[in-house]
């Protein structure tokens, strides 16, 4: 059970082990884009391609899950990024149960975004873990773990194809080491659990009185989607990469402070960010030479939602 790019990978890999893959379970299909073309999941394609039947509820609800199921009669339930709260019946009908594999070192990061989190908050590591399902979000007992440092530039797309493939080797091992009994579960710590919630297109808008680092974590996270972005008077800039450039500025946050030619320095609550590559609302990305070139911005010149709304 599985619906986006991270679960593919452990799809991949099941079919290609000594598993026996019955079932794929993903979402429906759904129109996309400005001609509202019919859209495949990445789940439902790669199934296609490997012959593996399929099946595409609009909601898992009890009578016709547990039904689906009941016909393969599997032994596992496999659950990857698939999107929906599974219940009790359907957790509950194979002969061992339902096996999560989650993009983060649990119990840290329970919920739908744990990459992007993780990078938000400036974590040096993070890493793949395989879960017993229950009726919680990400909280059933750990199984195993695969731990990874994040570096200074990792994005969550670097990220996400890094554990999307820790996440297939891990799940194999698990499934391997369930074959042959004796594995033990740990319970999460409740204690000390924190929650990754679902993004939206308004995370990704800069809050210039975060510090410089903080703001070079989100641009990191939000790389590719939702993206990052300030207001330039009363239009909105996405900033695509940028670095810290110092740690001290007496200016107010969000300024532009002079700098040397072809660079765009801007002052935040702590330190100044140097911008590397930004694009306008109908333009093309541009490294910041190039962008100030057709565009030149003053210092003095303040980003931020108050300028556009003032």
């Amino acid at each position: 059970m599985g619906t986006p790019d991270f679960a593919v990978p452990s799809l991949m890999t099941l079919c290609r082990s000594r598993h026996n893959v019955q079932l794929v379970v993903t979402r429906p299909d759904r129109p996309k884009g400005r001609g509202c073309k019919v859209a495949y999941s990445p789940v439902k394609e790669k199934a296609l391609a490997l012959g593996v039947p399929l099946w595409q509820p609009k909601r898992v609800t009890k009578e016709e899950a547990v039904s689906a199921v009941e016909g393969v009669r599997p032994d596992l339930l496999v659950v990857v990024a698939f999107g929906q709260i599974l219940r009790k019946p359907l957790l509950e009908w194979p002969r061992l149960g339902a096996i999560n594999v989650h993009g983060s070192l649990l119990p840290k990061y329970r919920g739908a975004a744990p990459i992007q989190w993780a990078l938000i908050n400036g974590e040096k590591e993070t890493g793949v873990t395989t879960i017993i399902m229950d009726q919680g979000v990400d909280t059933g007992d750990m199984l195993f773990k695969a731990a990874t440092p994040i570096s200074v530039d990792e994005t969550a797309q670097s990220l996400h194809g890094r554990l999307a493939a820790m996440g297939a080797d891990l799940l194999l091992h698990t499934l391997d080491k369930i074959a042959v009994g004796g594995i033990k579960a740990i319970p999460q710590d409740n204690k000390i659990a924190t929650f990754a919630p679902m993004l939206s297109k308004k995370d990704g808008e800069i809050d210039w009185r975060d510090s410089a680092a903080a703001v070079v974590n989100r641009i990191r996270a939000m790389n590719p989607w939702p993206g990052t972005y300030t207001f330039y008077g009363s239009e909105r800039l996405a900033i695509h990469t940028a670095r810290v450039a110092s740690q001290t500025t007496g200016e107010p946050p969000g300024m532009v402070i002079p700098a040397f030619d072809g660079e765009l320095h801007v002052s935040t609550g702590n330190g100044v960010l140097a911008i590397l590559k930004l694009q306008r609302s109908s333009g093309k990305r541009l490294k910041t030479a190039e962008f100030l070139r057709g565009c030149p911005i003053s210092p003095g010149t303040v980003f931020g939602r108050d300028k556009a709304d003032g």
